[in-house]
């Protein structure tokens, strides 16, 4: 498999079926948000539904996204990227056609399978088919496509939502019926025959998800794990207290927050699509990724100052920014440590990521109802925690000759 050269004037195909592939699977998580209050309603349902539902499809996605990864290893990121497809079509034909609770709860549990088979795939994918020196472009160019799809999904589920409160999901189901002939069509597998021979041999004794959970314990980017976590955790607490709060406090109107999260991500996506790759090459990913989660802690503090449109829209916009530097940095540093293990790394990066988006909306809604400010104020405080995690794993780490060198890597190619 041909690595991918990034050449001006070019786009690399390949990459550009995964970051559709990956912006159909997050969408599907933030399509729901506006609609599921009218869908609940509708079929009798209690409020607690809502958080529930919402947190489903975070449940299974941390259960299988390890799995993703080692089946992805064994036989191919090709394979596993149009199964993950197929599950997340029917899990929103499910939720489309359902007409009573259990099929909601049975459509965001298998959606959430979807994503955890599809997400770590696509992320090793990238790190198969990319050099060290070009590793963090192919993981900022995903990034971007996580950020548009998770963050851009409630603004066009509203959308879609008033040609009928079902036509979104029906709308995501083609997309992804057809994101996944197109893969399986024009998507080269990255491994070799001989590659997965040599991972089926490696991995003959299957092992399930607590001695996954436990090993990345001890692997040596648990704390990159760690602020994967703290990263995704910080966004979907603000993201999912930043409506209904600007709402309550302020009076603002479902299209005033879909201007504010619709621009500050469309900035986000260009940022990390132009940017990301530059910073990472002038700089070490530890430096960069210290820098943002400082930057975000203070964007996400700024909310409380004012209600004025204009500044919820800049502070919006920082930390957006922030946090889209910061996923494919930890990613890049992550894929880089990861070595011959970039399935399980992929799997637990992508289980990280999920338990950040059960617990972040889970918490918010509770400390929402104490105090309209306590969310926020937590969320920095976890925020700037992340960067003494990495102060001290880096200062401890560096001792190690091989993770110097690794971080050294990208001076190389400046």
């Amino acid at each position: 498999m041909q690595r991918f050269q990034f050449s001006k004037g070019k786009f690399n195909m390949p990459l550009l079926i995964l970051m559709v592939n990956i912006f159909i699977a997050l969408l599907g998580v933030g399509l729901v948000i506006p609609i599921l209050p009218k869908f609940i309603l509708e079929l009798g349902a209690s409020g607690k539904d809502q958080g529930y539902l919402v947190a489903a499809t975070g449940l299974t996605q941390f259960l299988f996204s390890p799995l993703g990864g080692k089946l992805s290893d064994k036989y191919g990121r090709k394979i596993i990227t149009i199964i993950g497809l197929v599950i997340i079509m029917l899990s929103q034909l499910i939720f489309a056609m359902a007409s009573d609770l259990s099929l909601l709860y049975v459509s965001r549990l298998i959606g959430g399978i979807g994503i955890g088979l599809l997400v770590p795939a696509n992320m090793a994918y990238v790190a198969d088919v990319t050099t060290i020196e070009n590793r963090g472009k192919g993981m900022g160019l995903l990034g971007a496509a996580i950020s548009l799809g998770f963050v851009i999904g409630p603004g066009i589920g509203g959308f879609l939502a008033e040609f009928g409160i079902r036509v979104p999901f029906y709308a995501s189901a083609v997309a992804a019926g057809i994101a996944a002939i197109v893969s399986l069509l024009f998507l080269p597998e990255s491994l070799s025959k001989d590659q997965l021979d040599i991972n089926r041999n490696s991995l003959v004794k299957e092992e399930g998800m607590l001695h996954d959970i436990k090993r990345s314990f001890k692997v040596s980017y648990f704390i990159p794990l760690l602020l994967v976590f703290t990263m995704t955790f910080g966004l979907a607490n603000f993201e999912t207290i930043f409506g209904i709060y600007v709402s309550e406090k302020y009076e603002y109107t479902p299209k005033d927050i879909s201007i504010i999260m619709t621009v500050a991500a469309l900035i986000g996506v260009i940022v990390q699509a132009q940017v990301v790759d530059w910073l990472l090459r002038r700089f070490n990913e530890i430096k960069v990724i210290n820098t943002c989660f400082f930057l975000s802690a203070v964007s996400v503090a700024l909310v409380l100052l004012s209600g004025n449109f204009l500044f919820m829209l800049i502070v919006n916009i920082l930390f957006i920014l922030f946090t889209s530097i910061l996923r494919p940095a930890i990613n890049t540093l992550l894929s880089k440590m990861a070595g011959s293990e970039q399935g399980f790394a992929a799997g637990m990066n992508n289980a990280y990521s999920s338990l950040g988006n059960i617990i972040g909306p889970s918490l918010a809604g509770v400390l929402f109802d104490v105090s309209y400010n306590i969310p926020f104020l937590f969320g920095a405080i976890i925020l700037l925690g992340s960067i003494v995690m990495c102060w001290t794993w880096n200062k401890k780490a560096s001792r190690n000759s091989e993770f110097v060198s690794i971080l050294s890597t990208q001076k190389k190619f400046s």
